[in-house]
Formats: C-alpha cells, structure tokens, sequence
C-alpha cells in the first residue's frame, strides 16, 4: 500500500456536482460528478472539498478499476487519509462510492470528463432527481 502526499490545489473550473435531495430513502444513486480528467490524485480532493459538511469525513472511497488509472491504496485530502479502493465489478463502471464511517454511504455517477456539455448537464440532472 502507498501512500501519497496531495500537493495544495491548483486553481480550476469549479466543481462539477449535482446531488439529489436528502431524504430518509436510500437512493440507487446520489448524485453525479463530472470531473476535469481521469487523474484522481488532482480531481478527488476537490470533489471531497465541495461535498456537504452533513456527510462527515469521507475515508473510502472506491472507483472502478477500468475506467481510472492506477492509484494509490490511500492518499492524504484536507489534512486526512483516505483509503483508495478499485473495483473490478462490470455491473457500475461510470461510479464512486464514497464510505463516511458511522454516516453512511453515496454513490455518484461519474459523467465522463469529455462528455459534451449538454449531454453531461442531462445526465446530472436525471442523478439529482433520482433518475439514472
């Protein structure tokens, strides 16, 4: 297992996150994520930055084996470790699990990051509202 220092964020568009309404319903999905690029160690502090307060501190998170590169088995975010899984399951190959202990779990779509805008807009519409 590695561990990796996270270098102070670099100024970039803003975070691409829609969530869908808290409700005492689990969802399939809780959102979508759009990120920049596939580069975790860049795009994962921000998304866990721009998360809510209400969802604590986020300390697994697991995405999917195929569509991210190689990444380390944990990796220091705001001052935190957080451990770094991969996934081979084909069943969700566009999705993050984000694990808060003793708070819960989310799951979000990630939208590609070339997806057009238009399209990538609808499908984190559709995430918001429960409909992917």
């Amino acid at each position: 297992m590695t561990a990796v220092l996270q270098p102070p964020l670099t100024p970039h568009p803003l975070l691409r996150l829609s969530l869908a309404p808290h409700s005492g319903l689990p969802h399939h999905i809780d959102g979508a994520w759009w990120p920049h690029s596939y580069d975790l160690l860049a795009e994962l502090p921000r998304l866990l930055a721009g998360l809510p307060r209400t969802w604590g501190h986020i300390a697994g998170v697991t995405v999917n084996g195929a569509t991210w590169p190689a990444t380390p088995g944990r990796m220091l975010v705001l001052d935190q470790v957080v451990r770094l899984r991969r996934s081979t399951a084909t069943s969700a190959p566009h999705t993050v699990c984000l694990l808060a202990p003793n708070r819960g779990r989310w799951d979000l779509l990630v939208v590609p990051p070339d997806t057009p805008q238009d399209t990538a807009e609808q499908l984190m519409a559709a995430a918001a509202v429960g409909g992917v």
